[in-house]
């Protein structure tokens, strides 16, 4: 059997299994419409640490640990770890893995980058080049506000397009053995660039990124929307959702009540003042380990293709009034 699929996507031989994952989030996401589902919630966004980055390291380190507890495994039989987030040289990552002594590849796919990690990790696993390995991102609204917009301290007004950076981590181990959801063709994504330069507009900078991943995945596999229980981008919020239902309709693909955003499942649209929805490297992340893979695991969902979205700008990009790029990766999970 061929691995290569089509002209971008990948079917493994020895689907890796999930064996493993945690969610942790803060205050506002568990006030939101999937608290009950994550696994930790952080009521101090400091999470008594010194400042905002080495709060999001935190997150990432105690999600990273819960997801080797629940495979019932070590840090130990963790072969690789693929992580990364949205800050300037990876230090979220790097503060949280310094001490596990584990070999680590740092990835930034920005808010794809669970997307990134996962199809990484599982080509590993499935290639025979570990037992075990771990992927993991985070985010946070404090550190992601600091480093991309406005000091907190500003106070500066949101227009209705902007989204809100999700607080939290989600991390999961993949393994060549054991019981779980299947990681079975992942579809990595190329940059697309429409020239869209408003940084307050991540939906629909990403949007075409999305809609190109999941329509060649389509083509890549001969699959349809209905071949899927769940079609989930990354984090386009209410905006770059529309925009992508418009973009593969005009290919000829309409996504119907099946096709979600993570961005619009994980806050309360009436109850949660986050204007066009989620975002960040924890936005899908979250959501898939705390919401889709417990609905995987009690039936209600069997296969989905979760396609996480990346606007690959930077301050220094925008500042030079330079458009924002995206990306989008496509993973399928089968149980």
């Amino acid at each position: 059997m061929s691995k290569i699929i089509g002209e971008q996507s990948i079917q493994f031989d020895n689907p890796p299994i999930i064996v493993g994952f945690s969610s942790v989030v803060g205050q506002k996401e568990g006030e939101g419409l999937l608290g009950q589902y994550f696994d930790k919630i952080i009521e101090d966004p400091m999470y008594g640490e010194e400042n905002w980055e080495l709060a999001e390291s935190k997150f990432q380190k105690v999600a990273s640990q819960l997801a080797i507890n629940n495979a019932k495994l070590t840090i130990n039989d963790i072969r690789y770890i693929f992580a990364g987030d949205l800050l300037s040289q990876l230090i979220a990552t790097t503060f949280a893995f310094k001490d596990f002594q584990k070999p680590l590849f740092g990835l930034y796919g920005a808010c794809s980058t669970m997307g990134e990690s996962l199809q990484l990790a599982a080509m590993c696993v499935d290639g025979g080049f570990a037992p075990y390995t771990l992927a993991v991102t985070s985010s946070h609204y404090c550190s992601a506000e600091k480093q991309f917009r406005f000091p907190l301290e500003y106070g500066n007004q949101r227009p209705p397009t902007t989204t809100w950076t999700v607080t939290g981590s989600g991390a999961i181990v993949l393994g060549r053995q054991g019981k779980g959801p299947r990681v079975t063709y992942i579809t990595p994504g190329k940059i697309m660039d429409y020239g869209i330069k408003d940084p307050m507009n991540m939906g629909a900078c990403m949007a075409p990124a999305a809609a190109d991943t999941i329509y060649q995945h389509f083509k890549d596999l001969k699959s349809k929307p209905e071949d899927y229980d769940l079609i989930a981008t990354g984090d386009l919020g209410v905006v770059g959702k529309s925009l992508v239902k418009k973009m593969l309709l005009e290919k000829g693909y309409e996504l119907k009540d099946n096709f979600t955003d993570c961005g619009i499942e994980i806050y309360s649209p009436t109850a949660q003042d986050t204007h066009a929805g989620g975002s960040g490297c924890a936005c899908s992340a979250v959501t898939l380990t705390g919401y889709f893979l417990k609905k995987m695991l009690s039936g209600e969902l069997k296969k989905i293709l979760l396609v996480p979205t990346g606007a690959l700008l930077s301050t220094v990009s925008s500042n030079e009034g330079e458009s924002v790029p995206a990306i989008a990766h496509g993973v399928v999970i089968e149980y």
